[in-house]
């Protein structure tokens, strides 16, 4: 296949992956090259942290190097010779970092998972110098890692987070969903954000959940409460029954106010 009939059956894959991997529901035949390819939402599940892998730098690494206490993980998962859909998903989510108060390294932190076991640190690092460059936010670099890794690694991997993938003979090329995962602190999967474009709230609060409270201001934990992830939108929907309780709590602390202001006046006034 010539390199163009490549790039073309990518696109072809990519676009399709685009729209069948949050339609799970669709009764459209599934393209033979997309069988089997999509997601598997596997909340609360454990990561393998201690799998090899390679950084960018060419050291050894695991995903356990990047969790701390209090600082959850960005899972993305994808491979560096892409010419489409990762390129679009690893674009969104550095448009959703710019838009969030709280930088990679500092408040949590970001892998990129090549799933594409020939791949190599060196081509890792130019991705990684590329997507750091548009981001454009000081001290990133220590936060946002590019990684590649063996066969072994990236199956146990994907299998434990259920992104199913599928590669192409004849295109040298894989067809896969547009998908990332946020990871609690404890290596365990928190939330599955989907498409090439992120909302840069629906990620802040996502975070905010995943660390439990840990990152993020008393108002956004306050959101977070009165909000619920609604998988169907892909974003958090206002949680009416939580809003109900929490303006009674504000109501009864507002009259809790006014009626012991008063009472104290009137005391200051008999003690008079």
């Amino acid at each position: 296949m010539t390199r163009a009939g490549r790039a073309f059956a990518c696109a072809a894959l990519s676009a399709a992956a685009i729209v069948a991997a949050p339609a799970q529901d669709r009764t459209d035949p599934v393209p033979r090259a997309l069988a089997g390819v999509g997601v598997e939402e596997k909340l609360d599940a454990r990561l393998p942290l201690a799998l090899p892998f390679t950084d960018e730098a060419g050291r050894e690494t695991t995903l356990g190097a990047y969790l701390r206490a209090g600082h959850p993980l960005v899972l993305t998962l994808n491979y560096y010779r892409c010419p489409m859909l990762c390129t679009l998903e690893l674009n969104g989510l550095v448009e959703a970092l710019r838009g969030l108060e709280w930088t990679p390294g500092e408040e949590f932190s970001v892998a990129t998972v090549s799933i594409d076991p020939r791949e190599t640190a060196t081509l890792a690092l130019e991705k990684r110098r590329s997507y750091l460059e548009d981001l454009g936010r000081p001290g990133a670099e220590a936060g946002w890692h590019f990684l590649t890794g063996p066969a072994a690694s990236i199956d146990a991997l994907t299998r434990a987070v259920g992104f199913a993938y599928r590669y192409d003979e004849g295109a040298d090329q894989y067809g896969h969903a547009a998908a990332i995962v946020v990871v609690t602190p404890d290596g365990r999967v928190s939330r599955y954000l989907y498409g090439v474009r992120f909302d840069p709230r629906t990620l802040s609060l996502s975070l905010v959940e995943a660390s439990r409270g840990a990152i993020g201001s008393a108002w956004d934990r306050f959101i977070l409460y009165c909000y619920h992830y609604d998988p169907a939108r892909g974003s958090y929907a206002l949680a009416a029954l939580r809003v109900m309780r929490a303006a009674g709590a504000l109501t009864v602390l507002v009259l809790g106010t006014i009626v012991g202001g008063f009472w104290l006046r009137e005391r200051g006034r008999s003690d008079g």
